[in-house]
Parts: structure tokens; C-alpha cells; sequence
């Protein structure tokens, strides 16, 4: 059976961000040799009341045509995020309706949100002494209205097994590829990613607000680095080799890599080989000693002690989850 989504669209909603998840989890297809194609997730929507219309914050409303007991039969609620919120926003609780609507839910249910969405979770009870995150201009306000919240304002996402939360808008997206690439391996998610024409993967912990995400006109960059270091991830990479490629002292290569990309060049040519690993862990028979060494880890500890600290679990217990869950 495929996975339910089902997504709650509020009043005062985004128009773009009550899209991702259809987008997304709509075109995730298997790639099973026994059923290659098929859809992996059923998306719907719903709202709080009976079916009729929904207010945006654009000049148009939309017709949403299931109403609150939709999310009786959801495996996963996506919340997007609204300009509406009344007394979740104001107050920290929630209204008659969305109470009600969330009485729905069944216990067990993934619940995740987008961008200022994860009000509604907190607000609903579903954050207390977690970790959460939101957009970054709310971050404040939603620690100050919800103290018993672990904010962190930085991420773009946080994967907190059965409750996940994004920052905004292009995170949202970010978030439900790495739910794809969690329910169902790299291999899908990148397949999305390729068809969707964004990134295949951004690491939850890459910082939300970036100096200087775009490079200025006639300004040295550090994507020709990135893309030489990509190329050879199997072999030793050493930081004055990345910054020569640009010709680049050190520190300047630093600064402008953490200014374009969020994280240090360690940083990012880790998760790389973590995602790299991943890939062939899902993808291959290779030995552990070999997986190590084509993602550039050298040695089966390095690999597991990397894999564990990014993923919490081993390269075999990871390999055999994906074959059971495939199975």
C-alpha cells in the first residue's frame, strides 16, 4: 500500500509551500525491478472544516475538498505554513478548530512541518522537550511563546524520528527530499531531485541564512573547488589543495566557502562522503572496507565512526535496514 500524506491547509496559507509536499512525495517512484514505477505515496489535503475554500495570502483562495477526519487515515500529516494563526501564534494554543482536527490524528503518526507550520505542532503540544526549528525571523517569538521548545534558528531542518520541522520555504523542500531519501533510499530521492530541478540533497544542519549565498558579479567563488573535491572524493583531500583550485590562500578560501555554503570545508567534504556512502551501502554489494574507501573514509572505523555520528548507526546495520525495508 502506498504511503498516506495527507496535508492540512490552513487559512492565510502559502500557496507555494502547500505545494511541496504533492511535488515531492508525488513524484517519488520505486525503483524495484518488481514494480518499478509505481507511486510510493498517496498526497491529499484537507482542511479544519468541511470541504469549501481556503483563503491564501496571494489574491485567489483555493477549494480544498476533504475535510479534518482526512487525517484519521494519514501515515504522515505535513502542516505548511499560514499567515493566519490566530491564538497558535498569539497565544501559543490552539483554536476550537484545529483541535479538533487534530483529535484526528491517530497516535504513531509522523507529523511534519513547514516553515512557521511548526507553531501548530508546538502549540499542539507535539515539540515539548524536543528539538524543532522554524524560519529564522520567527525563531525568537516561537522561543519565547513556547519555552519548553528546543529551538535551534540555524538549521534548515531537524529530523526528530516521528517529528520533523523545516525552516522556511525552500527547506520545506529540502525536508521532504530527505524524508524520500530516508523512506526509500538515495537512489528515489535523487531520481525527484532530478525532476524537480533543485539540489538532491542539503544537509538538515546547513545554516539557514547564508552571507553571501549568490556571488557577487566579478567576485571569486568556491564552486569550482567543490566540484574538483566531488570528483575525487575516494582519494586524500587536503584544504590548501581545495583552496588552490581557486587560487586562494587558506583562510580566504575558508571564509568564502563558510560564506557561500554555510559550513567549513571539512565540514561539507565529510557529509559529502557520508552521502556518498550512503549510496553505496543502498546501491551495491561492496564490502564495508570497500565502501570505505570509495567515499574517501580509508579504514571501516573511520566510516563507522562518521555514519554513526551523522546517522546513528552502522554501515551494516544501516545496508541491512534498507534491504529489509525494500523487501
Amino acid at each position: 500500500m502506498k504511503h498516506r500524506v495527507v496535508v492540512l491547509a490552513l487559512d492565510g496559507l502559502l500557496p507555494f509551500e502547500l505545494g511541496i509536499p504533492q511535488r515531492i512525495f508525488g513524484l517519488a517512484l520505486s525503483s524495484e525491478p518488481h514494480d518499478r514505477g509505481r507511486k510510493l505515496y498517496e498526497v491529499v489535503t484537507c482542511s479544519v472544516r468541511p470541504p469549501g475554500p481556503v483563503s491564501t495570502d496571494a489574491d485567489f483562495t483555493i477549494t480544498v475538498e476533504r475535510g479534518p477526519e482526512a487525517l484519521a487515515t494519514a501515515d504522515t500529516v505535513v502542516i505548511p505554513a499560514s499567515y493566519e494563526l490566530g491564538p497558535v501564534y498569539e497565544e501559543g494554543r490552539l483554536s476550537g478548530e484545529l483541535a479538533a482536527a487534530f483529535a484526528y490524528i491517530r497516535p504513531g503518526t509522523r507529523l511534519v512541518s513547514i516553515c512557521t507550520g511548526s507553531y501548530v505542532l508546538a502549540a499542539a503540544g507535539f515539540l515539548d522537550g524536543r528539538p524543532a526549528t522554524t524560519h529564522w525571523s520567527s525563531a525568537d517569538h516561537f522561543q519565547q511563546l513556547f519555552p519548553k521548545v528546543q529551538v535551534d534558528p540555524d538549521v534548515l531542518f531537524i529530523d526528530d524520528g516521528d517529528v520533523l520541522t523545516s525552516a522556511g520555504v525552500a527547506a520545506g523542500i529540502d525536508l521532504c527530499l530527505h524524508i524520500v531519501r530516508r523512506d526509500h533510499g538515495t537512489a528515489v530521492a535523487n531520481d525527484v531531485a532530478r525532476r524537480t530541478v533543485v539540489p538532491p540533497h542539503r544537509d538538515g544542519g546547513q545554516a539557514q541564512y547564508i552571507q553571501r549565498p549568490v556571488p557577487e558579479a566579478q567576485f571569486a567563488t568556491t564552486t569550482g573547488a567543490r566540484a574538483w573535491a566531488l570528483g575525487r572524493l575516494d582519494r586524500p583531500i587536503l584544504l590548501r589543495d581545495m583552496a588552490q583550485q581557486e587560487s586562494m590562500s587558506v583562510r580566504t578560501f575558508t571564509r568564502r566557502f563558510r560564506e557561500e555554503v554555510g559550513v567549513s570545508p571539512v565540514q561539507w567534504l565529510t557529509r559529502q562522503r557520508v552521502e556518498r556512502a550512503r549510496q553505496l551501502l543502498e546501491s551495491t554489494d561492496l564490502s564495508i572496507d570497500q565502501v570505505a574507501r570509495d567515499a574517501g573514509f580509508g579504514t571501516p572505523t573511520s566510516l563507522r565512526q562518521h555514519l554513526q555520528a551523522a546517522l546513528g548507526v552502522s554501515p551494516t546495520v544501516y545496508r541491512r535496514t534498507f534491504r529489509a525495508g525494500r523487501t
